[in-house]
């Protein structure tokens, strides 16, 4: 989701400063721009003194422009916070018997899950995501099952053999997962 929202919110920004950046250059070097522009000719300037004081002195002004200017402090903020948060565990924090301790990379450990939940028996594709702490990880899992898997055997599956796997040879106390079943779309069939 957060990358659809990083899209679409460059996408309109970058098509607003286009198309004004685009007709301020227009004004500027004297070419045709439409008649509702309000910067018709190049001396004409951005925000004339009567434009800038002309809410001033309604009661109305203040409240609202400070509501707008937080609630844009709100969205930028969340939006800054959403970058800075990582989606996926780039390592998972392995105990080695020394006490140092040794770093597996994460997508290692989510490839490998993958590979042992496609190779259950129900399963056309899984997705593995590691989420948490490296010392103690979690995984997000989603299966698209075939049309003849049985659920519960899929789930079953995993659980009993490719995270009982994972937490072995990771050497973890637990690995907690989320598992999101869907079904393989696919046509009816005819009988005749």
């Amino acid at each position: 989701m957060l990358r659809t929202v990083n899209r679409l919110v460059l996408g309109l920004v970058g098509l607003v400063l286009f198309v004004v950046g685009g007709a301020v250059l227009a004004a500027g070097l004297g070419l045709a721009v439409p008649s509702w522009w309000p910067w018709g000719t190049r001396h004409d300037v951005l925000l004339s003194r009567a434009r800038r004081v002309r809410w001033h002195d309604q009661d109305w002004w203040w409240p609202v422009m400070i509501a707008v200017l937080a609630l844009l402090v709100v969205l930028t903020l969340w939006w800054l916070l959403a970058q800075l948060r990582r989606a996926r565990l780039a390592e998972v924090l392995v105990d080695s018997g020394d006490g140092e301790g040794a770093l597996l990379r994460g997508k290692a450990l989510e490839s490998v899950l993958e590979g042992e939940a496609e190779g259950l028996e129900g399963v056309a594709r899984a997705r593995v995501a590691l989420v948490g702490r490296r010392s103690a990880p979690g995984a997000r899992v989603s299966l698209l099952l075939e049309p003849h898997a049985r659920p519960a055997e899929a789930l079953g599956g995993l659980e009993g053999e490719a995270l009982e796997h994972a937490r072995g040879s990771a050497g973890l106390e637990s690995l907690p997962a989320e598992v999101r079943l869907r079904g393989l779309k696919h046509g009816a069939r005819r009988v005749s």
